[in-house]
Formats: structure tokens, sequence, C-alpha cells
């Protein structure tokens, strides 16, 4: 992510070879890729963040000293908190750095859905206004009493909000023991990694940094942030739920310690099919990780071997959001990790028998990514055809990067890539409506069907301003389906766990993740789209304990309740 990788000296022959060598790359996408939009979109996103009432407002806790972690602040959470059948949204927020003071001090925001796009704020009943410095959240029912609890990943100690399951929430983090210590932190998740039926803490640190190592660069006698490689590695934790209300942390014994990186966003999901929960970490700067579990919680780091540590060209990026799905409907979860300016996103294909393949060039998947800076992802299927598609969070991390670098600016326009079902993308952002218009420099990002009208919409958390929300006005291209599930014996959230859909000629699978994208949290109810087929023959979903429901002959364009060994949906 380093600014550093395009703040060369002026005159110095080598920016124009280096600019040379990012054309000839960028031209020999472009030519690689004969995929062409069609008339219509299909896709049509509507900005309506006025009309919500939402006044949150994100600052980076800056004051003109440049400290990194105000350009990685910070991702949000989608989740119905208080079980209403809407779901809510929490922003995470940053906070006064050395040397900054605020006449009000900033914090988190919680805003409950009201619906017809109304959200009102309720922060300050709920006892969600954490005033850290927030980075990267996780949702989750760790005490599986039936509410979804939320753990926080801040510059400085972290925070386990659990809930009380009447709208508000109690910080429990020294009785828990998982406040990290005083690290930047990064994505967190949370995971059932030896299946025993309580949720476990995935916890992704950034960097070790430290006032004493801290300085301002100069480039082109502009101020800039340092990067990540000026800074100590470090390695993440994973902590063991005790299952008293109390967690253990197994980062050593688990494997996890022994690897040093860069932490950004992270996945936890079974990428091998084997029954049980692999953890992918995106390091900026650095190769990324992919953690293969036992089965049991110990875990081999195998990035390099399945594929997924570098791109196509063996090359470290500045990874920042990680997502898992399956683009091309073929049973697998393939990685789709976003990165830094003149780095294309990248999309790994899942080839089966533990091998990915980088297909970003030859599939479109990574196009208009390259001159920005790339951060929340998802892969959703926007217009219901049965496909995924791609939407990119952008904008750059430096505000002076106008006076260092005239090819980029800070605030940059989002990208939406379309699956034209063919494994081939195109992307359509200029011709999907006015919500694909807004430039700022967004972070976050985060998808669910905030008006349960049977379509995805969208949620942006942008660098210093407000955020961004945009209603999902697609000419729909077919029929749905959305699954929240219910455990009995494994957690109550049902995370881990896969579902397959099988309606006529078309098999879907999704899994149901806790911590995702760039350091966010969405997705509870998985949401599959049908395109014309007007039923589901079988459902199929495998908990992470390893029991199997089966349903059969289900209806469309429902919102579907699965309980854990019932075999019924409500």
């Amino acid at each position: 992510m380093s600014v550093s990788t395009v703040q060369i000296e002026k005159k110095n022959p080598v920016r124009y070879l280096r600019i040379a060598r990012y054309a000839v790359m960028l031209l020999a996408f472009l030519c690689s890729t004969s995929i062409t939009a069609p008339a219509g979109a299909g896709i049509i996103f509507s900005d309506v963040t006025r009309q919500t009432g939402i006044k949150f407002k994100h600052t980076d806790g800056s004051s003109g000293h440049f400290y990194i972690m105000e350009t990685v602040s910070a991702g949000l959470a989608l989740f119905d908190y208080d079980n209403d059948g809407n779901i809510d949204i929490y922003f995470l927020n940053g906070a006064a750095l050395k040397g900054t003071k605020f006449n009000v001090t900033p914090k988190n925001a919680l805003y409950r859905n009201q619906g017809n796009w109304k959200f009102v704020d309720v922060t300050q009943e709920s006892g969600l206004g954490d005033t850290g410095f927030g980075l990267g959240v996780a949702v989750g029912d760790y005490d599986n009493d039936g509410d979804p609890d939320i753990y926080l990943n801040n510059y400085g100690p972290n925070v386990l909000y659990r809930n009380n399951g009447n709208g508000t929430f109690t910080d429990v983090t020294e009785l828990a023991g998982v406040d990290n210590g005083s690290k930047v932190g990064a994505g967190t998740c949370f995971l059932d990694m030896d299946k025993d039926g309580d949720l476990d803490l995935y916890v992704s640190n950034y960097i070790e940094f430290s006032h004493e190592a801290h300085s301002i660069r100069m480039a082109d006698g502009v101020k800039a942030y340092l990067g990540p490689l000026h800074y100590p590695p470090t390695s993440d934790n994973l902590y063991r739920n005790n299952g008293d209300g109390t967690f253990t942390d197994v980062s050593s014994e688990s494997g996890i310690s022994q690897h040093f990186g860069t932490g950004m966003g992270i996945i936890c999901s079974d990428y091998d099919n084997d029954g049980d929960t692999d953890i992918y970490v995106g390091n900026d700067a650095m190769r990324n990780f992919l953690f293969e579990n036992d089965g049991t919680g110990k875990f081999e780091e195998n990035a390099l071997v399945a594929g997924v540590a570098y791109d196509l060209h063996g090359d470290e990026q500045g990874s920042m959001g990680v997502e898992a799905g399956d683009y091309d409907n073929d049973g697998l979860f393939d990685l789709y990790v976003t990165s830094y300016q003149r780095e294309f996103a990248t999309l790994y294909r899942n080839q089966g028998d533990s091998l990915f393949e980088d297909i970003s060039r030859s599939t479109g998947a990574g196009k208009e990514t390259f001159i920005g800076v790339t951060w929340g992802v998802g892969l959703v299927d926007f217009d219901n055809d049965g496909d995924r598609d791609i939407f990119v969070a952008s904008g750059h991390n430096s505000r002076n990067i106008g006076l260092i670098d005239d090819s980029s600016t800070y605030y940059q326009s989002n990208v939406l890539l379309m699956n034209n079902g063919d494994g081939k993308f195109v992307n359509v952002s200029q011709m999907s409506g006015d919500g694909m218009k807004v430039k700022l420099s967004s972070r976050g990002a985060a998808f669910d069907d905030l008006d349960n009208d049977g379509d995805v919409d969208v949620v942006i958390l942008n660098s210093r301003r407000e955020p961004t929300v945009l209603r999902n006005d697609s000419e729909s291209k077919g029929h749905w389906l959305q699954i929240r599930l219910k455990g009995v014996k494994t957690n109550k959230g049902g995370i881990g766990a896969r579902v397959k859909i099988v309606a006529g000629d078309l098999i879907l699978i999704d899994e149901v993740h806790s911590g995702r994208g760039y350091q966010s949290h969405y997705g509870d109810r998985l949401h599959f789209g049908l395109g014309k087929r007007e039923r589901v023959d079988r459902i199929e979903v495998k908990w992470i304990g390893g029991s199997v429901d089966v349903l059969t002959n289900v209806p469309i364009d429902k919102f579907l309740t699965i309980t854990e060994g019932t075999g019924t949906a409500q």
C-alpha cells in the first residue's frame, strides 16, 4: 500500500521507466480482455444517502502528523442487532491520535433500520459508541444465546461487546480476555476452528507501530505517509472459545504466531471442501497467508503452494480487502483480493485439489482496478441472474497524492464489474446509475438487502466523509431466495455452514462468514439469485459440526430460516 511505490523524484529516469512499464502492463491487459459491455447494464444503484437520515461522518484522527493508521480506517458492519428482520448499520470511526484534539469525541455509530430507507441513530442507548480508533469489525454469537455480539479490532485495545438481547450491549472485553494488547488492528473474524459448537476468534494485526519509529517522509517536497514496510511486520492472534464466556490465546500452539505479516482484510472459508474452516489473510506489500485447518484448530500456512501468496507474475501486492465466493458456479470457493494503485485486484480461481490460478486478466475481473487504490469488495449477484458480480470500493490513502503523482487523485470512483454468465466480467460502472458516480475516498464496503425487496444493496464507509448508501434499483433478471441459518448443536448463527441450492440446471453454493471484505462484516443472510427458475428443487445445509439438513421443493422469492436438525424452513 505504500505511497513510496509511486513517489519517485521528478526528472529521475527510473520514474519514467516505471511509468512506461505500468503503461505496457495496462495496455496488455486491455488488449487481452476483449469483453464488451452490453447495451444496458442491467444493474442500477441509486444514491439514497440523504434520505436515510444517517448523519455519521468518519474521522481518521489526523492533525498533520501523517500516522500510518490514518490511512487504513475503517470497516463497517451490516447485521440485524435487534432481530426484527431489518438489517442495521454499524459504522467504525477513528479517534484522536497523538497531537490531535477534538471538541466532541469521535465514536462509532449504530443506526437502526426502521424500514422504508429510514435509519435512526441508537448509538447512545445501545452502548456501542466506542471511542477507540476503529479499524476492523466482526459479528457473531460468541456465547450462543441467540443474539449477535460484536468484536472491534482497534488501534489500541480491542473491544468485545455482548448483546444483552434488549437492544443494548455490554463491554465484556476484560472478562473474555480478548483486548489483544495495544496493537494496530486490521480485519477480524469469528469461526469455529475446532468444530466444538462455539465461536473462536481470529484477530489480524497490521504492523508494529511506535512513535519512536514514526516520521514524515517527503516526496517532491510534499509531506507523505511512510509505507507499512517501514515498520516491523507482526503476527496475528487466535483465541479459542472456552465455552464459559472467556477465551484463551492459542496463537502459538495453533501455528498462527510463527508467521509475520502486515494483515489487512481476512476471510474464513472452507476453500478445500474438507469440512473445516480455513483462514485467508491479505498482507499489505507482502505475500498473503492461507492457513489450512487440520480440523482440530491447528493450521499450516500454504499460500505459496496453493498459488494465492502472490499475483500471476509472482509479485507481492498491497492487499486490502478479501472476499470468497463461487464466481463460476463450479462448486468451489474462489478468492478476490483488492490492492494498491498500479496493481490489478486479483481473482484467484479455485481449481480444486487446493490449487488456485490468477485469472484477473483473462476474465476482466481486474479491469478498472489498475489505476485506483481498491479496498472494500463484494462478490454478489446484484441482478439475480444466477451469477456473482463484483463491487470494488476505491479511494487513495494519501490526501496529497495529486501533488505527488498527477495521474492519481484522492477521491476516486467505485467499480462495478458485471458477470456475463460465461465467467467473464465487464465494467458497467458508468451505466449503472447515479450511485456509481459518487467520488470519495472509500474504505470498507458492505452488502445486504436493506429494504427486504429481494436484491442486495450497498453501504460504503468513506474516509473523513459521510458514508454512501446505495439502493439496488436494478431491473431484476430473475427470482431469488434468502436464507438465514439457526444452529442448535453448532453455533447459533450457523457461521461456517455451507449451503448448496439446486434449481433445475443451476447449482449454487454459499457459506456463512463472520468478518470479510475490507475489515468489515456483512452477509448473515445468504442471498441466491435464481434467474428465470421458478422453484428450488433442493437445499442442502452442511453444518460446521458435520450434520446435514436437506429440504426439497422450496418456494422462491422468500426469506427462509433453516434450523439445524429440523429439515424444515420458516
